[in-house]
Formats: C-alpha cells, sequence, structure tokens
C-alpha cells in the first residue's frame, strides 16, 4: 500500500447500480484514504470524481453515463478536474466508452483497482492511464470450480479485499460473500465482465463483519450474483448454511439477509437453515425470471410454474409471514402471448410481495442477441405495462393481507417533522424495515407513535398499508 502523501487530494465516490457495486465502492474508498487520499460526499467538492458505473441493462448503462457527462460538467464552475469511470459499464467497454465519451479522463476496469490511488494522482497531473480493454473474464479462471481458489489469487475480484471504508452512514450494509457466476443465461452479460463464480472465504466474510458491525451496522445483506452456489469452489455447498448462525452470532448484528437466490439450486437444507437461525430475516430473494417452461429453457434456464410454486410453498410452510420477491423478464425472443398469459397466471397464484418487471433487449455478446423470434418494441411495452399493472394489484393485496401483523422494524429514518408526536402524545414515527422487507426498493415501514433513532428496533403491529408500504403503531 502505497505511503500517504503530505499534500491531501480530494476524491468522490459515486455509485449507480446494486448492492455489489456499493461494496465495490467502499473497497475503493478504503484503499483511496488509505493512499492519503480525503473523501468527500459530492463530487462538486472533490478535486476527482470515480463513477462507479453499472452495465447490466439498457436504462442503467443511460444513468451511468448521465452521471459521468453531470460529474464532467462540473469542471466548468467547481473544484472537478477530473472524471473517472469504472465499474461494470467501463469493465465491459473499456476503450470504446473512452471513444464515445471524451468527458471521462480515464475508463479503468477491475485490475486497476489495486493501483487507484496511483492512477487518480497520475491523472491529476495531467498525466494519462490507458483505457482497460476488455476481455472475457470468464477465462481468468479454470473451467472446474474445485481449482480456482488457489488461481483467483491472481485475479481482480472487487469487494473482496480490506481495507474497505463505509460511505454510508445507515444501520444495514451490503457483505460479500462471491463474485461472479457460472450459469449462462441467454439475456444476461455479467459472467462475462464479473467472470467465473468465487466464493469468499467464511473467515474472511467473517472478519468484514465484525468489522460492520463495529461501524454501527445492525444487518447485514449477504450479496452475490448467486449466493446458492456459495461453498461450491470450496468443497462444501452447505457453507453458507454453516456461516449463517456465526455471522448472527456477532456481537451488535441483529439481523442477517441473503440476497439472489437461484430458484433452481435452492436446497431444502439451506431453507432449512434460514428459518432456523432467528436473526436471518424471513426474506427470500428467488430471481424467477418468467413462468413458461419451455421459455426459460431458452432463456437457459430451469423450473416452470409448477416447481416455483412448490417452491414457494416450501418456503411458506417454514416460514408462514415470509417476504419472497423475485423479477421477471417480458419480451425476450419467442415469448408468446401464451406465455404471458402463464406469467400472469403464476404471479396470480404465488402472491409474492414484491416484483420487477424489466422489459427484454439485448445484450452484447448474449445469446439472446442471436436468437430468432424478436418480438416487437411496442409489444414488449405493451406486456411490461400489463404484468406491472397486475403485480402492483397484488403487491398491493399482499401487503393488505399484513393487517394486524406483528413486526419488527429496524429504523432507517426518523420523521423529524413529527418528532413531537402527531397526536399530541409526545410521540412521532419513524420509517424502517420489516423482517419481510429487502433494503432499498422492497418497500417501507412507517411506524406511528413512537420515538426510536436511527439504528433501533421497534414492535409494531401493522394497521394499514400504501401500496406496498405499511403503516404500523407501536405496541
Amino acid at each position: 500500500m502505497p505511503a500517504p502523501e503530505t499534500t491531501s487530494r480530494s476524491v468522490a465516490v459515486v455509485t449507480l447500480g446494486c448492492t455489489r457495486n456499493d461494496v465495490d465502492s467502499e473497497e475503493l474508498a478504503g484503499r483511496l484514504s488509505a493512499g492519503g487520499w480525503t473523501l468527500v460526499e459530492d463530487a462538486a467538492d472533490a478535486d476527482v470524481a470515480v463513477v462507479n458505473t453499472c452495465g447490466f441493462v439498457e436504462q442503467a448503462k443511460k444513468d451511468s453515463i448521465d452521471s459521468l457527462l453531470e460529474a464532467s460538467s462540473l469542471k466548468d464552475h467547481g473544484r472537478t478536474q477530473k472524471v473517472v469511470a469504472v465499474g461494470c459499464l467501463a469493465e465491459r467497454y473499456g476503450q470504446t466508452l473512452a471513444d464515445e465519451l471524451p468527458e471521462a479522463d480515464a475508463v479503468l476496469g477491475f485490475d486497476s483497482y489495486a493501483d487507484m490511488s496511483t492512477h487518480l494522482r497520475t491523472i491529476l497531473d495531467g498525466g494519462s492511464v490507458p483505457s482497460h480493454v476488455p476481455s472475457d473474464r470468464r477465462k481468468l479462471l479454470p473451467l472446474s470450480p474445485a481449482v480456482r481458489q488457489d488461481a483467483a489469487a491472481d485475479v481482480a475480484l472487487p469487494g473482496h479485499a480490506a481495507p474497505r471504508t463505509r460511505l454510508g452512514t445507515g444501520p444495514w450494509a451490503p457483505l460479500k460473500i462471491a463474485s461472479g457466476c457460472d450459469r449462462r443465461c441467454a439475456f444476461c452479460a455479467i459472467p462475462m465482465f464479473r467472470g467465473s463464480f468465487v466464493s469468499r472465504r467464511p473467515t474472511d466474510v467473517l472478519d468484514e463483519a465484525r468489522w460492520l458491525a463495529g461501524q454501527g451496522v445492525r444487518e447485514l445483506f449477504l450479496v452475490s450474483e448467486n449466493s446458492t452456489s456459495y461453498g461450491k469452489d470450496l468443497g462444501d455447498l452447505a457453507l453458507l448454511d454453516a456461516m449463517l448462525p456465526e455471522l448472527a452470532g456477532i456481537d451488535g448484528i441483529e439481523r442477517v439477509r441473503v440476497s439472489y437466490l437461484q430458484p433452481a439450486e435452492v436446497r431444502p437444507g439451506l431453507l432449512d437453515a434460514m428459518v432456523a437461525v432467528p436473526e436471518v430475516m424471513p426474506w427470500f430473494d428467488l430471481s424467477f425470471q418468467h413462468a413458461a417452461a419451455p421459455l426459460l429453457r431458452r432463456m437457459r434456464r430451469f423450473g416452470g410454474t409448477e416447481s416455483f410454486l412448490g417452491l414457494v410453498e416450501d418456503v411458506r410452510r417454514r416460514s408462514p409471514l415470509a417476504g419472497i420477491r423475485s423479477n421477471v423478464i417480458v419480451g425476450f425472443p419467442g415469448e408468446t402471448e401464451d406465455d404471458v398469459d402463464e406469467l400472469a397466471e403464476f404471479l396470480t397464484a404465488a402472491r409474492l410481495d414484491v416484483v420487477g418487471v424489466f422489459g427484454y433487449s439485448d445484450e452484447d455478446g448474449t445469446e439472446g442477441e442471436t436468437l430468432t423470434g424478436k418480438v416487437d418494441p411496442d409489444a414488449i411495452a405493451e406486456r411490461v405495462a400489463r404484468i406491472t399493472d397486475l403485480v402492483e394489484e397484488l403487491t398491493a393485496q399482499r401487503a393488505e393481507d399484513r393487517i394486524g401483523e406483528t413486526v419488527r422494524v429496524l429504523v432507517e429514518e426518523v420523521d423529524v417533522e413529527h418528532a413531537e408526536g402527531i397526536d399530541g402524545s409526545g410521540h412521532g414515527s419513524v420509517v424502517g424495515r420489516s423482517e419481510h422487507q429487502g433494503p432499498d426498493v422492497d418497500g417501507t415501514t412507517r411506524v406511528l407513535g413512537v420515538t426510536a433513532a436511527v439504528g433501533e428496533t421497534v414492535v409494531a403491529t401493522v394497521v394499514g398499508t400504501e401500496g406496498i408500504d405499511l403503516v404500523a403503531e407501536a405496541t
């Protein structure tokens, strides 16, 4: 690690995309802080703005480009002198992105993260750093998971290394347990630019979890591209089952939440392990993507309506009040109106708590890009609207079903406007998440008639709903 310089320069790390990117940004922030950089929150206050981009779908790419352009515009009237693109969009397109976006002073890939402090100083001093040249990162590691761990020591795996500096102050934080993916879903480019699946060793995960607890984190949000594959390259697919109680036992940790469970890989043992540990939230992130079996095969996925409903039943048999969320894609090449009908029937029967609906778009380098039977964009838009309307109705009904439930809410926000009480009681309201609600996109619970601080847990009874959001009264 380079020694800090006496003259401090400032950097802002701007993060787009998923919680996995949040972890990567905090690793970058840790490296830069150790290298002598002063971290600032606002790009306008920074000498260098580092934009950690997302390259997952078309809209995410546009948002990343817009953020880079916005940061670049600060060079005309603010402190900002340089803008650097990192993250998935930079890794995926590299030199091409640099050529098409001269507003970015550098486009750096994952392999640059370890030397980011040096690179930024070079750029700020008027020098240049070669733009990243993309390659298929799956080829960097052996095909067999059993021999990957040793080889992975020589491959950049963002979010796997210390130091990490928190960029937020909330009571929950993502904790990366693995990177990459070995599946070959026809619509997804992630394995090409994130590489093959690599688990972090349990000792490293637990050490970082303890550090997060020391930073005031009360809920650990375990993230990866495929959490159900955890441990397969360490010789034990039940490793996550064993690690959950250890994470839950860390002093200060009150909640553990597991994200991204691949339905085709969910084992009964994992479900049993999740419900056996009280601190593991009854929340199941099952990425179904569709329900029509023939279309799923075309997507290079497995399952269908019958098996997916069986999995939902397995979850609710173990944990009747569990929250279940998913994502679905409509408009994949070859999708028929009958397929959409089946998806609608599945969603109606499954009664999921949250569903993200995405319209298919071709992704560079994926199998889906080469398939025949493309669906007209107008038809895709109509299908998105139809399924979105259905989902909004179904998830609102699911929320209403929870009226009368007792919930434990992790407080994330205090309603300052009503801090003195909204009913003359001297108590105000707080906003947080119940056990079945994941962070950011799964709705919130507002608790009335309570005074509590961020990070505290309050017990309440659900008395109303606002879409998927709950309204509760303290008990």
